[in-house]
């Protein structure tokens, strides 16, 4: 064999072995990894052969499995009353990848979590039998939530705060999940919903912080009375009115310029929302005592989890005076999901404790047989004591008594809250966001439940916009359908 030939042999035996490595590599090292990635057709055939898990509210599923017409995915996801529990579910889509509970559970409910596999499983190589997610959603509240809120872009969170079950969780506008579901329809549907300008598909209960307004006097007033700044809601502040910001020259009013706010006690200062009370009591607690006690609510946690993860509420850092004074009324850069409005009223109903929040009940094999139980594992930590909780719900009984929350009151309930109209756009140029909090206890029952309610828009005029007049009528219908027997 010439020296040619025998360099070209060795040549061509060193590529087979460079193909035979890679080919190995590829195998055994990047296969998992081709196997699990998003385009491979492989993964959308073998999660829609067989019909999915369903998720559960009061027994009843709300979504199910349809039989397909013809191509290689055997089945697509359905969904009951799919707007009204879009915020809930998510969507399963042969086309996107899953969201909400659909994509937390989605080995669960495809039937490919190893908790699932029996040992006939295991030995035959079939996939097992999907699970179930058993929601806390209470389907009288949702509804109520959704259809009070109607044509308005909002939200609303209900929690009954013993328990920490969430038993609404609404956001409109919303859209029908069966609309992604089918591959073949999928891409004309998810156009048109991600270039729609009220954006149906965000999760406004969840995931979209707004500046909370006078809702957060609630925690900034839990802030006083645990400092010891003040030794009840009775008690008379020094607060002129209107204040001026520390350093500046501008001058903070309220809306209503008759209301007795000039060295009001908490208690007036939340009946009529008082922004100067509210605005000095945060300079003279100074942003860091201000911000542990929204921390210690859920603020600045970004790993809030229902087990949807909820987005981060903000209260800010590294501010000067007049820019902490803004904090005291909602404002400035402070920003809250519904959600965490909900659990400031839930932890004052519950004596201080807030028990952590959450919309799975349980998850169960294909049999039946709980895999966890998350109603049994619910933990709780005390936010503030029960004496400042006993007075803040106290107060707050004063506002839908005798204040600026009225439309929230119930009959044959006792019911408090907190109203709030947030800043939005430059110089407030924009419609103001309507917020409404509150906690109702029912006088016949045990029953009980904290709100929260947001409206970004309503059609309503400018001059109409309130926390009282757009938010508290939809949290009025939320508590009496959560009160109900």
């Amino acid at each position: 064999m010439n020296k040619t030939i025998r360099r070209a042999a060795v040549f061509t035996l060193l590529l087979v072995l460079a193909l035979l490595v890679r080919a190995t590599w590829v195998q055994f090292y990047e296969g998992r990894a081709l196997a699990d990635d998003k385009d491979n057709r492989r993964n959308a055939i073998d999660t829609y052969a067989e019909p999915l898990g369903n998720i559960v509210v009061a027994g009843e599923a709300i979504t199910g499995s349809a039989r397909t017409k013809g191509g290689d995915l055997a089945y697509k996801r359905t969904y009951e009353n799919g707007p009204l529990y879009a915020a809930v579910t998510g969507y399963a889509s042969q086309a996107y990848a899953p969201t909400q509970l659909e994509g937390i559970y989605e080995d669960l409910l495809n039937g490919t979590d190893t908790r699932l596999r029996t040992v006939m499983d295991t030995v035959t190589g079939e996939r097992a039998d999907p699970g179930t997610v058993v929601t806390t959603i209470d389907p009288d509240v949702q509804r109520a939530a959704y259809e009070a809120l109607g044509d308005k872009k909002g939200a609303a969170v209900a929690i009954d705060p013993g328990t920490g079950r969430i038993l609404a969780v609404v956001s409109t506008p919303s859209y029908d999940p069966s609309s992604l579901t089918d591959a073949n329809t999928a891409g004309a549907a998810w156009e048109r919903l991600t270039k729609d300008a009220d954006k149906p598909l965000t999760n406004r209960a969840l995931r979209q912080p707004l500046p909370p307004g006078s809702t957060f006097k609630l925690v900034v007033a839990a802030a006083a009375l645990e400092d010891g700044l003040y030794s009840s809601v009775d008690e008379r502040t020094d607060s002129p009115d209107p204040y001026t910001l520390p350093g500046t020259v501008r001058e903070l009013t309220n809306e209503n310029p008759d209301a007795p706010c000039e060295n009001a006690s908490i208690r007036v200062a939340l009946q009529y929302s008082c922004n100067n009370v509210f605005a000095k009591m945060a300079v003279r607690l100074g942003q860091d005592k201000v911000r542990a006690t929204a921390e210690r609510f859920g603020f600045n946690d970004d790993e809030q989890d229902v087990p949807v993860r909820a987005y981060e509420s903000v209260y800010p850092s590294d501010m000067d005076e007049a820019q902490t004074a803004l904090t005291g009324i909602g404002q400035f850069d402070v920003t809250a999901t519904p959600l965490q409005i909900a659990m400031v009223s839930a932890a004052l109903a519950n004596g201080g404790e807030l028990v952590t929040p959450h919309m799975v009940s349980r998850i169960t094999d294909g049999g039946g047989d709980v895999l966890e139980d998350y109603d049994d594992a619910a933990g709780s930590r005390r936010i503030v004591s029960s004496s400042t909780a006993e007075q803040l719900r106290s107060a707050m009984r004063t506002v839908v008594e005798e204040g600026t929350g009225t439309n929230a009151r119930i009959p044959g309930a006792t019911v408090g809250g907190k109203t709030g109209t947030a800043q939005h756009g430059e110089n407030n140029s924009r419609t103001p966001y309507a917020w409404f909090t509150s906690y109702a206890t029912s006088d016949a029952s045990d029953r009980e439940v904290a709100v929260a309610v947001v409206v970004e828009q309503s059609g309503a005029a400018r001059s109409e916009v309130s926390g009282n007049g757009l938010a508290a009528p939809v949290a009025k219908a939320v508590m009496e359908a959560a009160l109900k027997d």
